[in-house]
């Protein structure tokens, strides 16, 4: 048997047989079945002492089944790679060499060659070889498939059973080379347990899983495109599998597949950390989204950031009149603009370096471009440094949205969308105050927009919601850095707690709120379960298959708090055009008193300390109490540091 393998090992890694060689292969096996059909039919012996020319008149016949083989090129496939269509070509070719004997045989052509055949001789010879032939294709494709395939490729289990996992198994069988063997499908149904698809066993998704896989010694299981929300359901079962050393792969964007188009296997990629994530498919309706936002002029400030650039790229897919991409970090801008003239060419892009606390500068933009629609993304977003930096928190988030605001009123904006933070509820941190403080600006001008206070027509609209997975500097890829540098991989605290949503998702949903508020409404996104951070960390670090990675617990960060949350305590939400949006209820305040304060914060911003600033902060956002912070000094009445709100 070694012996067996070894040969077939040494064919297989031969080029594949020349053309000419399988059909004189194939000339033989017709000619062979030919005698062994005539010594049944007229016996051994006759056979013998006529054995050349019965050879000779087969070989007559053998020009018709040659005819088949040249209208249907049997001798063009690899034997190794041999498939049903294959088999169906050797099949016409045969049965038109049949044909084409049984008619010269009607003919009564036979009286010129040395044996006489009736036809009945004929149609068993063309069956015989038929299967011959196809005996030889299957056995040599069963052999490469079992013995060198199997060297090189992985055997492999399939989680799903209908459309999607069949198709994938489709697609494993029809690939060249292969890098997959099917060994069995995984069923979450106890009706299709011990049942065989495609040849091999349906097993039943349960504790012994892992046990069966490493049985048949398959360290790899694919799964199937409609399987995907069953996954994110299931972590026991992902834990189980990746503790004991089984990748999984998943399709990517499997929510778009169709079920028609085969599976294209290059596309699987091994699950992360997003993957898990249990979350319901969130519906967006984009074609009302791109009327609104087709044939407009679309400015999106901190374009170059995880947010902005994924409206970016949303955006652009409703083909606006003009998208003007602002961002003050130049490399990253850059890699936009790379961006938009390779994937969408036709789109008339600018990508324009400047601050928006420039005021001179964002006019100038607002003056050449007069765009239609503002998405406001820019802003100092990380806790710990606005903290150390509250002058620079109240100057890029404070000023530079009041700016942006103010000049989308003179230049009669339609829409000014501002993406905001769940950490501006109760805020415990400089940041989350800055942004809550945006939020009261916002909302106050457009109260004094709709009383007639102020001139104008644009609508001002906010979306708040928490972090999103992968953004630049937030946790998961700060842990993916520390695992791939060995650990330790570091957490804050045992209990700390956070809302996640996928960049995509929070953004489509950050253009539907946009497009479809009528303005003053701050719209609340429901982010699903939060998630233990500690847990995220075990998550991934099990997913790397990275060994002796330790956990360090580290104490939270200044201004860090451990549960986030949505809505401010005294605020309560109404429902809206989407199941995943409600419409935060929260206190009105008067647009004018809120400018002095915001020009006094502003002012103080640039001349004094950071406990001023910070009390100043307090003052207009009674609710922000530090937690972790320096300026928890603020929050005692006995100090009597505390601004007043007079």
């Amino acid at each position: 048997m070694r012996a067996f393998s070894k040969l077939a090992y040494w064919y297989f890694t031969k080029g594949a047989l020349p053309y000419w060689c399988i059909f004189i292969i194939d000339c033989i096996i017709f000619i062979l079945s030919g005698l062994l059909v005539y010594a049944v039919s007229y016996g051994t012996l006759l056979t013998l002492q006529t054995f050349w020319a019965v050879t000779a008149t087969f070989a007559f016949y053998l020009l018709f089944y040659i005819v088949g083989f040249r209208l249907f090129h049997t001798y063009a496939g690899i034997i190794r790679y041999s498939s049903f269509t294959d088999l169906q070509r050797i099949a016409s070719a045969i049965l038109v060499g049949c044909l084409l004997s049984i008619l010269y045989n009607q003919w009564d052509g036979s009286n010129f060659l040395p044996v006489d055949f009736v036809e009945r001789d004929i149609f068993a010879a063309s069956i015989l070889s038929l299967l011959i032939m196809w005996g030889i294709r299957i056995l040599i494709k069963n052999v490469y498939d079992s013995t060198y395939h199997h060297m090189q490729a992985k055997r492999v289990f399939i989680y799903g059973v209908k459309q999607g996992g069949v198709g994938l198994a489709k697609s494993i069988r029809n690939e060249d080379p292969a890098k997959y063997i099917l060994a069995g499908f995984v069923s979450d149904g106890e009706e299709m347990q011990h049942h065989i698809l495609m040849g091999v066993k349906v097993y039943l998704n349960n504790d012994k899983l892992v046990s069966l896989m490493k049985k048949e010694q398959a360290d790899t299981l694919l799964v199937s495109p409609l399987k995907s929300q069953r996954l994110k359901e299931n972590v026991q079962m992902v834990h189980s599998l990746i503790e004991n050393g089984i990748r999984i792969l998943i399709v990517p964007d499997a929510q778009e597949w169709d079920g028609k188009e085969d599976i294209n296997l290059l596309r699987l990629r091994e699950i992360n950390i997003e993957d898990l994530l249990a979350r319901d498919k969130i519906e967006i309706d984009m074609k009302a989204v791109g009327q609104l936002l087709s044939n407009q002029k679309i400015l999106i400030t901190g374009a170059a950031g995880s947010i902005g650039s994924e409206i970016v790229r949303q955006v652009a897919h409703y083909n606006p009149a003009e998208l003007i991409l602002v961002d003050q970090a130049e490399t990253p801008l850059h890699d936009i603009r790379l961006m938009m003239a390779h994937d969408f060419p036709t789109i008339k892009s600018y990508t324009l370096i400047g601050d928006i606390a420039n005021q001179e500068r964002m006019e100038e933009i607002f003056k050449v471009h007069t765009p239609d629609y503002v998405f406001h993304a820019a802003a100092y977003k990380h806790v710990p440094m606005m903290e150390d930096n509250p002058s620079e928190s109240i100057i890029n988030n404070v000023l530079g949205t009041r700016n942006i605001a103010d000049l989308s009123v003179k230049y009669e904006i339609k829409k000014f969308v501002m993406i905001s933070t769940d950490k501006a509820v109760n805020p415990t941190n400089v940041m989350g105050c800055s942004k809550r403080i945006c939020e009261i600006y916002v909302q106050s001008l457009d109260k004094a927009i709709k009383e007639g206070k102020v001139k104008g027509s644009t609508q001002f609209v906010t979306t708040r919601f928490g972090n999103v997975l992968g953004s630049n500097g937030s946790v998961i890829p700060l842990f993916k850095e520390q695992i791939k540098n060995g650990g330790p991989v570091t957490v804050t605290h045992p209990d700390i707690i956070r809302y996640f949503m996928l960049i995509p998702e929070a953004c489509k949903l950050v253009l539907e709120a946009g497009t479809m508020g009528h303005g003053g409404e701050i719209f609340v996104f429901d982010m699903g379960e939060p998630v233990k951070i500690i847990d995220l960390a075990k998550r991934m670090i099990l997913l790397s298959h990275a060994k002796n990675i330790e956990i360090k617990i580290t104490g939270l960060r200044d201004g860090e708090k451990l549960y986030e949350e949505v809505l401010d305590e005294k605020e309560t939400t109404l429902p809206t055009f989407h199941p995943k949006i409600k419409i935060a209820k929260v206190r009105e305040y008067d647009y004018d008193s809120v400018r002095i304060k915001i020009d006094d914060l502003i002012q103080s911003s640039r001349h004094d300390g950071d406990m001023h600033i910070v009390g100043q902060m307090k003052a207009i956002v009674p609710e922000f109490k530090s937690q972790h912070s320096k300026y928890e000094i603020l929050d005692n009445p006995s100090t009597g540091t505390i601004i007043s709100n007079a």
